[in-house]
Formats: structure tokens, C-alpha cells, sequence
């Protein structure tokens, strides 16, 4: 391990050295990709010089323990490595969980689509409700959302809600949340008190740049039509809200949340552009026989991932079978436990499969 590491290392010195290059700087697409991968090998490299000192301390404390003659320096020096190998132990662990191959998407930033599904104005509620915890989820990492179009529904929340959410690692957290969310409790619209469930599907999927996927404008469909819903003046007056099809696929992406027809257009096109490359993802990963999980389901009660249940306040991850009692705190954007969960079991099964191959 500690061969791999070093040349991990020197890779980290050489793509640095690069980094300052003149002819790279003026290369955006490789600039943006040695910076990238700059970033991706210094977690590791940091791991490891902080691995390098636990072991020069643990090689330092046995030699005073074989050569000091002094007890109370001995017994300083066993305390000493009694602390430093339980910490050579954890970094070991860390250091093998970032070795392991890793999704390369993970440190794009995502877009992120929820919508109502089965249970009517509730589910609508509830998707609203959902895009607010992932909202405070953001904010709590330092990422960015931004609304990238909308559709309202009629006693609240949203029956379709489309967001880019951008910062470091966006996609290695976020990509877990793909999948359909039930909720159970006593609707706002309930006049006996009877617990209804709802639920909503989400999509997460990377957001690429344009060197990731490249689009032929000629495949493209554009339509312009008038927003609809809050805008002010804007509304329904002029032709700002644009739909864009890709022929050659039948996917569709649209936005009308800015009064600008060129940014609306910009918006449509990114989501276009990252729904292309997620199809084309799904078609390579079943060409190499690799397994991938249905992101979104039918919409339906029975296909779910995670069940949010109020009376109870109880929210439980179907898929790992882990569950908490703080709701509340969960619908306020602190939904770490589950993406550090969820994460640890994607290394279990990425650490298996390296066994069994």
C-alpha cells in the first residue's frame, strides 16, 4: 500500500507542476481536468503524509521504549504508541476506503428533479416539503441551488420541481436520494384525522459540461411559449419559457423560471445535456453487464426507498435498513446520517466485489 501511495504522491507533484504550466492554463478542458484530478489525489495525499507521521511517531516511541533507560520516559513512550496505533489503525481504514475505485461522476455537481406521485395535493405537499430539507441540506455543505424550472401545485408544494445544487462532491452524497419517498401522516386537507400516505420519486442525475457530452444543435427542437404561474408582468405576455426536445432520443427539457429567453434556454439546454449523458451512462453500464438501479420507479406506494412517518417520527432507508427517530430534524436538512450510511455500505459492496474478482 504505502508503494501505491508514494506514487500517488508524485502524481500529486507532477499534475501541481502542470497545473502552472502556461500552454495548460490556456487549455480549459485539460486545465479542468488536471484540476480535478488535483483535487481528488490531494484527499488521499493528505491521508497519507498524516499516515507518514503516525508512523514516524510510532518508530520514534519503540525506540525510546527499547533504548531509554529512564522508567518515566518508557512509560511516556508506551502511552504514547498505546494512542498512536489505535489512529495508524483508523487512518489505515481511511486510506483503503479512498483507494477503492470510485464513481467518476461523484464530484460533479447534480440535477435534481422531485415530482408528486401518487396521493394528489398531499404529494404535491410533500415534494415542496422535500425540496426544502434537500434546500437546508445545501446550505449546511456550502453547496449552491439554483431553480431550474417549476411546476407549482394547486393547495401547495410542487407537482414537479427541477435544481441544480452545485459545490464539491455534490454527486457522491446526493446520488443515494434517487428513488421514490413515502410519507405517512394526517394531511392538512383531512378532516377525519386519517393517516394518508403519499409519495414522490426523485432523480438525481450529474450535471456535465459541454466536453462531457456534445450536442448537435441540428437535433434539437426549440419552442417558446409564455410562462405560466408567479412572474409579475412578464407572464403570459412574452414568449420567454423554452422547451427543448432532442430528436434523436425524444428527451425534453424545458424552463421558464427566468424572464430572460437566453437564460431559459441556457438552463434547458444544461438539463437536456445532462439527461443525454445520463441515458448514454445507463446504455454503457448495461453494454459492460454492469448492475444499475431504477432512479426514479412508477411513482407508485409500494416502490420506495424511504418512508418519512409522522406520527411516529420515524424516517427509515428501506434499502440498508436503517432508521431514526428524529424527523423533524431530518425535514430540516440534516440528512448526513443517511448519506454517511448509504455511503458506507456503496464501499462495503465496491470492497467486496474487489475481493471477488
Amino acid at each position: 500500500m504505502l508503494d501505491k501511495l508514494e506514487a500517488i504522491n508524485q502524481r500529486y507533484e507532477n499534475v501541481n507542476e502542470e497545473l502552472m504550466q502556461p500552454d495548460v492554463m490556456s487549455d480549459l478542458k485539460r486545465y479542468k481536468a488536471l484540476n480535478k484530478e488535483y483535487k481528488e489525489l490531494g484527499k488521499i495525499v493528505a491521508e497519507y503524509r498524516n499516515y507518514q507521521g503516525v508512523l514516524s511517531n510510532i518508530e520514534n516511541a519503540r525506540e525510546v521504549i527499547a533504548t531509554e533507560k529512564d522508567q518515566d520516559f518508557r512509560e511516556m513512550a508506551k502511552a504514547e504508541l498505546d494512542e498512536l496505533m489505535p489512529e495508524k489503525e483508523r487512518l489505515e481504514e481511511v486510506i483503503k476506503d479512498l483507494l477503492l475505485p470510485k464513481d467518476p461522476n461523484d464530484s460533479k455537481d447534480v440535477i435534481m428533479e422531485i415530482r408528486a406521485g401518487a396521493g394528489g395535493d398531499e404529494a404535491a405537499i410533500f415534494a415542496g416539503d422535500l425540496q426544502r430539507m434537500y434546500m437546508r441540506f445545501a446550505e449546511k455543505q456550502g453547496w449552491k441551488m439554483e431553480l431550474m424550472d417549476a411546476m407549482e401545485g394547486t393547495a401547495g408544494g410542487y407537482k414537479e420541481i427541477i435544481v441544480a445544487v452545485r459545490g464539491e462532491d455534490v454527486y457522491g452524497k446526493l446520488k443515494f436520494e434517487s428513488g421514490v419517498h413515502r410519507v405517512q401522516r394526517v394531511p392538512a386537507t383531512e378532516t377525519q384525522g386519517r393517516i394518508h400516505t403519499s409519495v414522490a420519486s426523485i432523480v438525481v442525475i450529474p450535471e456535465v459540461e459541454e466536453f462531457d457530452v456534445e450536442l448537435n444543435m441540428g437535433d434539437i427542437r426549440k419552442d417558446y411559449f409564455c410562462s405560466s404561474g408567479p412572474g409579475g408582468q412578464s407572464v403570459n405576455t412574452t414568449y420567454s419559457a423554452v422547451r427543448l426536445t432532442h430528436l434523436p432520443t425524444g428527451l425534453v427539457a424545458q424552463c421558464q423560471d427566468q424572464k430572460s429567453q437566453l437564460k431559459n434556454f441556457d438552463k434547458a439546454l444544461a438539463v437536456l445535456r445532462s439527461r443525454v449523458y445520463d441515458m448514454e451512462l445507463a446504455k454503457k453500464n448495461e453494454a459492460d453487464g454492469l448492475v444499475r438501479k431504477n432512479m426514479i420507479g412508477g411513482g407508485d406506494r409500494s416502490d420506495k426507498i424511504r418512508t418519512y412517518n409522522y406520527p411516529q417520527g420515524r424516517v427509515t432507508d428501506h434499502r440498508i435498513g436503517y432508521t431514526v427517530y428524529n424527523l423533524a430534524s431530518v425535514m430540516e436538512g440534516n440528512v448526513d446520517d443517511f448519506v454517511e450510511q448509504l455511503r458506507i455500505a456503496e464501499s462495503a459492496e465496491r470492497l467486496q466485489e474487489g475481493v471477488t474478482k
